[in-house]
């Protein structure tokens, strides 16, 4: 069972303003929109694990606890609804659960969130408590980079997450976007104190001995109080409509009076993008349209205005000539969303810059290129071949690796792969156990530049683990990789997330293919002093600016030379 909850403001009761989520859930068409982009953003995430599709229902579904003088404002039908006051007096139906691990969720009505909900249901799952507050925390959304300064403002470091994030928070002072209560606690704990401060209830909780957390999770949140959060959830909603660009929907304008069309071109009302047009509006010769917008019942658009990417409110006359762009134009009296600052609707905060694509971030190729298509068929026939010739050996090499020091065959690190995504690479252990875990302490002697670390006599390094890896033969495992999609065998250098952070001004270069056993920069660097890391950039950025199967070849024949030449120089 999911709860909407919308409380009283009094900021608003206090300044006279008339609540703008009042007011847009009670024009037409414009609730039906808003509701729509609450919905919109709802699906954008998707419920898994202990948060199934019983408990996290959408908006248009859920029910709505609304002010007293609010239910009298809105429209019969959708959304359910329930006053303050049969919600205190308990004339209202106990929540629908289904199954001991079922959520009663309350969600703040005052904003529209956007989750991701496949990291919520992980955070759930491990969360020792009955109570859980969550906010969405836009910082925490992926191919973000994140800067930590010092109390001075010094930088001192800076990473980028490749996956949407949870973390814990502290536990907020207001009400969070959504609260996750366990059936029993809602009825004997939460609910009595669901319209008062949040702050009561967490005392309340404590008091009875009920857990509470509270986690931020990974998502974009729009404050529908605000003039911005109206448009952003409009936008949502008139993109969830799919209408096409320069139409407008038949059965919104079948009853509007829109202006004659029957004139010149040039003196006809020009509509562009989606434009939902509401009941009896006016749109008058020489006006245009820009969508996203809304016209909503009895609107009037003046002779040559222009409407740009705003809501029009129910009977508000847009004036000949004038312009009105990334607005919500209300009749006077009705707020003072007139007299703030214009606010562009296709701006940083919109709910398609929430969820950013990695496609935007990396290189890409169309999908029948050689490098999404031919490349991977090659590295699955490469790595089947080579795993099935030297199978024979693996039986040699894993009890030669076992003889030479205590621990086990195969080493495994987590290594960032295409798009950042973390995967196992794998290799025969060449180290004795525990090696990573002093690279810290060896740090002053290594002997090339950048982030990673090597040294010529490394006392780490085993005397099978030193022929192995001067013959590439630690590195066969690899190809079960390749199998699985995880590496190719060309590419960039697989690296791990630590050194990936100290490189952002090429790191999305390199992480646009997947990375590779063999690859220019192995083939090509010289080793000499303080050029390695200047090297490695340069030749993974050029393989991945140069990719080719001719380039790939290349880069095989070279490999399987020093590959040769390595083995014959151990005899």
């Amino acid at each position: 069972m999911r709860w909407i909850v919308v409380r009283e403001q009094q900021d608003h009761v206090a300044s006279g303003r008339t609540s703008l989520l009042r007011y847009a859930l009670s024009a037409s068409p414009l609730g039906g929109v808003v509701l729509e982009g609450m919905e919109h953003l709802w699906r954008r995430g998707r419920t898994v694990g202990d948060l199934g599709a019983t408990d996290w229902v959408n908006p248009r579904d859920s029910q709505w606890v609304l002010p007293d003088a609010w239910c009298g404002d809105l429209p019969e039908g959708r959304p359910s609804r329930v006053s303050h006051e049969e919600f205190r007096s308990g004339a209202v139906q106990r929540p629908d659960v289904r199954g001991n691990g079922s959520w009663v969720i309350v969600t703040e009505g005052r904003f529209a969130s956007c989750l991701d909900h496949e990291v919520l249901a992980h955070m759930v799952t491990t969360a020792d408590a009955e109570v859980i507050a969550v906010n969405a925390a836009c910082d925490l959304l992926a191919y973000r980079e994140r800067v930590r300064l010092t109390g001075d403002n010094e930088l001192v470091g800076f990473r980028r997450l490749f996956a949407n994030g949870a973390s814990r928070a502290p536990m907020p002072v207001c009400w969070p976007h959504h609260l996750l209560v366990r059936p029993q606690v809602f009825e004997a704990v939460v609910r009595p104190n669901l319209l008062g401060p949040f702050g009561v209830l967490v005392d309340e909780c404590r008091t009875r001995g009920v857990k509470v957390q509270a986690v931020d999770v990974a998502g974009s949140v729009f404050d529908l109080e605000s003039e911005e959060g109206i448009l952003a959830a409009c936008e949502a909603g008139l993109d969830s409509r799919h209408v096409a660009c320069g139409s407008r929907p038949r059965e919104e304008t079948a009853h509007g009076a829109v202006g004659r069309e029957d004139g010149p071109a040039r003196d006809r009302p020009r509509f562009i993008g989606p434009v939902l047009v509401g009941k009896e509006v006016v749109v008058e010769p020489g006006a245009v349209i820009v969508g996203p917008a809304v016209l909503c019942d009895g609107s009037v658009v003046g002779r040559d205005a222009v409407v740009d990417s705003s809501i029009v409110g129910p009977h508000v006359c847009v004036d000949p000539s004038r312009v009105v762009r990334g607005r919500l134009a209300m009749a006077p009296g009705q707020g003072d969303a007139e007299g703030q600052v214009e606010w562009r609707w296709k701006g940083g905060d919109s709910c398609t810059q929430g969820w950013p694509s990695p496609e935007s971030a990396f290189r890409s190729w169309t999908r029948l290129s050689y490098v999404r298509c031919f490349k991977r068929v090659v590295d699955v026939l490469a790595a089947i071949i080579v795993l099935v010739l030297f199978a024979p050996v693996f039986p040699v090499i894993a009890l030669a690796v076992r003889m030479s020091s205590p621990g086990s065959v195969f080493f495994r690190d987590k290594r960032q792969g295409f798009h950042g995504r973390l995967f196992d690479c794998i290799k025969f252990r060449t180290m004795r156990q525990g090696a990573d875990k002093i690279q810290d302490k060896l740090r002053f002697v290594c002997e090339v530049d950048g982030p990673q670390f090597k040294m010529a006599d490394d006392p780490r390094i085993t005397t099978v683990g030193r022929f192995l890896r001067e013959t590439y033969l630690d590195e066969i495992p690899q190809f079960f990789n390749v199998l699985c999609g995880q590496m190719s065998v060309v590419g960039p250098r697989p690296s791990p997330e630590s050194e990936n952070t100290l490189c952002p001004s090429w790191r999305d270069a390199r992480l646009s293919v997947r990375p590779g056993i063999t690859g220019l920069w192995q083939v090509r660097r010289t080793r000499a002093e303080h050029k390695d890391f200047q090297e490695w950039i340069q030749y993974d950025t050029q393989y991945v600016r140069d990719l080719s199967p001719g380039l790939d070849l290349w880069i095989c024949w070279r490999t399987f030379r020093r590959m040769v030449e390595n083995f014959v120089n151990q005899f």
